[in-house]
């Protein structure tokens, strides 16, 4: 393990950075490659993602704009496979500066949390749920930046203790239309921003447009997370950490689609990636500090 080398500005250095460590380590990374006495610009934070599950096929398999939406931010995108167990899951999550839970085609299951099935329930893949489920734990033992899309939010809010609707056109009738269609990269609806929000901060604007591929919901919100964006019909657009010592942001959108076009996207995912960056640069910090 590293040490801060007795010497000239060490001791301030190293209070620097105990000091730095008690707060919540969101801190710029370049400012503290400059304490550190070291160069941090070139290292891309892993970015842990689970991929999905085609039951057909018995594959799994990932679209390709996740990836290169993470790495264009940054990042150095790792994929982590369906293997709902606790040691693999564990070693992989100790590895990683962020974890990005992506959406499926699959519905969580409702006895998750406390339902029955409804009649319009789509298909559940065990292996998506338990392994996503497992990641969040971790993640949320390490604290690691967070971003949840579609599927991915769904199931992080259950995993909080919430619930969904499970079809949103039997059980909200009044709902505006959630599944566009093709093209999958339009902005087919708009979803207003709750004003002191990471993601209004992000848009820079109370409401935006966002494209919309899901039958599910928010139903009720899980603990110690807050909405922040609803779409005009009253549902649930995306969920925010409410605990300040942690980066972690749910949309019900998919920000990957043609995130190359829409401003909003890219900023979203450098935030996450910066977010990550911080997380790795805090733990180096706590090896270098340590006794």
């Amino acid at each position: 393990m590293l040490r801060v080398k007795s010497r000239s500005g060490a001791s301030r250095r190293r209070h620097f950075l105990i000091s730095w460590i008690k707060g919540n380590c969101e801190i710029n990374y370049d400012e503290l490659g400059k304490h550190l006495g070291r160069e941090m610009t070139g290292q891309r934070p892993l970015i842990g993602i689970t991929m999905r599950h085609e039951l057909e096929t018995e594959r799994f398999y990932l679209a390709r704009t996740y990836s290169e939406a993470v790495e264009a931010a940054g990042g150095a995108p790792v994929h982590l496979s369906l293997i709902p167990r606790v040691d693999y899951i564990g070693s992989m999550m100790e590895r990683v500066d962020g974890l990005l839970l992506p959406g499926s085609a699959s519905d969580v299951d409702p006895h998750r949390y406390g339902r029955e099935p409804q009649r319009f329930l789509g298909s559940v893949h065990p292996l998506k749920d338990e392994t996503d489920l497992l990641a969040l734990a971790e993640a949320e033992r390490r604290n690691l930046p967070l971003l949840a899309i579609c599927f991915g939010l769904q199931v992080w809010n259950v995993s909080r203790g919430g619930t969904l609707i499970q079809d949103i056109a039997t059980e909200v009738p009044q709902a505006i239309k959630h599944e566009q269609g093709s093209p999958r990269g339009r902005r087919s609806h708009r979803v207003h921003l709750l004003a002191d929000s990471a993601l209004a901060s992000l848009a820079g604007a109370e409401s935006v447009l966002v494209n919309s591929h899901h039958h599910q919901a928010i139903e009720t919100v899980g603990r110690d997370l807050r909405a922040t964006a609803w779409a005009a019909d009253g549902l649930i657009e995306a969920l925010e950490e409410t605990r300040p010592e942690r980066w972690a942001v749910g949309v019900q959108w998919h920000p990957e689609i043609a995130w190359e076009e829409d401003e909003f996207s890219v900023r979203l995912f450098q935030r996450f990636v910066q977010a990550a960056r911080n997380y790795r640069a805090c733990e180096q910090g706590k090896e270098l500090t340590s006794p």
